[in-house]
């Protein structure tokens, strides 16, 4: 494989639209969406009122790459062998003794190395994007209510409550119907949780345009939620920018799943009308495949084997079934990568918007964890005599694996040619090669002292 990636050399470039095209103001579309579970919880599951408090402070549990044990309520942070580095039992840790007294260097019970089910199972569930997070803090919550309530009990019964709020908040209708927290707040007020593109990123989509690369949105919201997201970011003229617009895609299996499984629907007043047995011309569809996609890649590029570029932020539901089913290149939007180089946050608020909502700061969810360390790399805590080794997380490994580069916005590349040369991760490359414009410090450390190992 090249040692190098460039868009010029793509036919096709597609992207998510959550976290990818949109930025969300992540302090505040935190606490909406976990809002938007909790009040659930205690309104219709009859759940503690304690869980609708939240301190600035609380935040700190969330990091990206954890999983939370659906039976005894325990969360853990991987090593890239499978290993446990940390854990809590809902949001208390466990020390270091007691951590390896549970779980010793061994595999943990559910580890799968590489697979399309590594992700999400009826066990486990993996925490890997930011509508995500939320729901990690929540549940960890109420595991500590559970706990208590039934004096230290060790397996629990609650995903089916968290599944019920997901699903009366971003359940299809929910959008039309006003229903649930979350839609109605954004509807009010969407500048309080979304940023506009930037000029640099519209004018890079219409010189993409202008070169002749077909463009694609593809995402897993619904229509209505999209068009509100699109005209707000974008500009009412959104759908010109876009060859094909694929709404409800449902993520990954959009990937992985065959035609007849998955095909694509005609829409009309963002309702779903008829399926199609192919897809013949560019336009607004719902569900669908990758495979019809790629069969109109073909007769709208002429080539027998388009290729397609795809950016996304979500390694489960983007990068990984994106790669691993269609070998498409894949750009992955990684926002721990806003930390500068001192390991501060960078604002995380346009200035406009500065003291028009006074409530004390959380932490944003792209930052460090105290509690759970560096989304890349950790450290396994010696016993007694040894010493402490440093680790790449299981994160951090499939970054380096499905990624052909990761950035940390759309915005931080517009500028550049579209015949610039990005190093991409390969076997033959280190594991900080792909990151632009630069590899985390933490990575680029590791990579140091692992070299003077050698």
């Amino acid at each position: 494989m090249a040692q190098h990636f460039s868009l010029a050399a793509c036919d096709v470039v597609g992207f998510d639209l959550d976290h990818t095209l949109c930025r969300y103001n992540l302090p505040e579309s935190a606490r909406l969406v976990y809002n938007s579970f909790a009040q659930f919880l205690v309104k219709e599951k009859g759940y503690d009122k304690e869980l609708l408090t939240v301190t600035p402070e609380d935040w700190d549990f969330c990091c990206k790459g954890l999983a939370l044990d659906l039976e005894d309520g325990s969360f853990i942070k991987l090593a890239d062998n499978g290993t446990v580095l940390r854990a809590s039992r809902g949001t208390k840790m466990v020390a270091a003794q007691a951590l390896a007294e549970e779980y010793g260097s061994k595999e943990w019970k559910h580890f799968m190395m590489d697979t399309e089910t590594a992700s999400r199972s009826g066990k486990y569930y993996f925490y890997d994007n930011y509508f995500d997070l939320p729901g990690a803090l929540l549940c960890a919550r109420v595991v500590d209510y559970l706990t208590k309530q039934n004096n230290g009990q060790k397996t629990f019964d609650f995903w089916k409550d968290i599944i019920a709020a997901i699903q009366h908040n971003y359940k299809m209708s929910a959008f039309k119907e006003n229903c649930g927290i979350y839609f109605p707040e954004i509807k009010r007020d969407p500048g309080k949780y979304v940023h506009r593109c930037p000029e640099s990123v519209k004018k890079w989509l219409r010189q993409l345009k202008n070169a002749g690369k077909i463009l694609l949105l593809i995402t897993s919201s619904h229509s209505d939620y999209c068009r509100l997201l699109c005209e707000y970011i974008l500009g009412n003229d959104f759908p010109d920018l876009f060859d094909v617009i694929i709404t409800n895609a449902l993520k990954p299996g959009f990937f992985s799943h065959l035609p007849s499984q998955r095909p694509f629907w005609t829409l009309e007043n963002d309702e779903e009308q008829e399926a199609l047995p192919s897809l013949d011309k560019p336009g607004w569809y719902s569900q669908g495949n990758a495979v019809h996609l790629y069969e109109l890649l073909k007769k709208m590029t002429g080539k027998a084997e388009p290729k397609v570029a795809y950016f996304g932020d979500s390694m489960h539901s983007d990068i990984f079934p994106a790669r691993h089913y269609r070998n498409w290149e894949t750009v992955l939007i990684l926002e721990e990568l806003r930390e500068d180089r001192d390991g501060t946050a960078e604002e995380s608020e346009p200035l406009e918007k500065k003291g028009k909502y006074e409530e004390p700061k959380s932490k944003p969810l792209n930052t460090l964890s105290k509690k759970w360390g560096s989304f890349f790399v950790d450290s396994i805590s010696g016993l007694e005599n040894t010493e402490d080794s440093l680790v790449y997380t299981w994160s951090c490994k499939r970054i380096s694996t499905y990624s052909t580069i990761a950035i940390p916005s759309i915005e931080a590349i517009a500028e550049l040619s579209l015949d610039y040369k990005f190093t991409r991760f390969s076997s033959n490359n280190s594991k900080i090669a792909g990151y632009y414009p630069n590899p985390p410090l933490v990575l680029s450390s590791a990579e140091e002292a692992k070299m003077k190992e050698r």
